[in-house]
């Protein structure tokens, strides 16, 4: 059962960031409204979020395969730490009782940022990863 959890959680992380990358090349004008919004303008430049959604999808790839957990799990909690950062706000007051600019509908960023943290925690026992001998 734990090896499929894990399967399931790298799987459904992978894909988040390959919908991610695939939303920075679609939607430039979506990608680029979200970096002047939350990440005060540090992406608003087309070929810099191109090029983010490029790596996102090589990413989500990688982390769907099980490839290079050693690296890529960083990378993943790197990729989610910031989007964490992004909406803090949402997280600490979800209905904007307090801070303005809050949505309940970000607060997922922490347990996204969470369910990476189990998938670097437990890399070693994440056995259902291709190019691997035995389940």
């Amino acid at each position: 059962m734990k090896a499929n959890t894990l399967l399931l959680l790298r799987v459904s992380l992978g894909l988040l960031m390959l919908i991610w990358g695939v939303d920075k090349l679609v939607h430039v004008q979506h990608g680029l409204t979200v970096s002047q919004h939350f990440y005060l303008g540090a992406f608003n430049s087309a070929a810099v979020l191109k090029a983010f959604g490029i790596a996102q999808m090589a990413l989500g790839a990688v982390i769907v395969l099980g490839l290079a957990r050693r690296v890529a799990y960083p990378l993943l909690l790197a990729v989610t730490g910031v989007t964490l950062l992004g909406v803090w706000k949402s997280v600490i007051d979800p209905w904007g009782w307090y801070l303005k600019g809050s949505n309940a509908l970000f607060y997922p960023s922490l347990i996204i940022f969470a369910a990476g943290l189990v998938l670097w925690a437990f890399q070693d026992e994440d056995r259902l990863v291709v190019g691997r001998a035995r389940p």
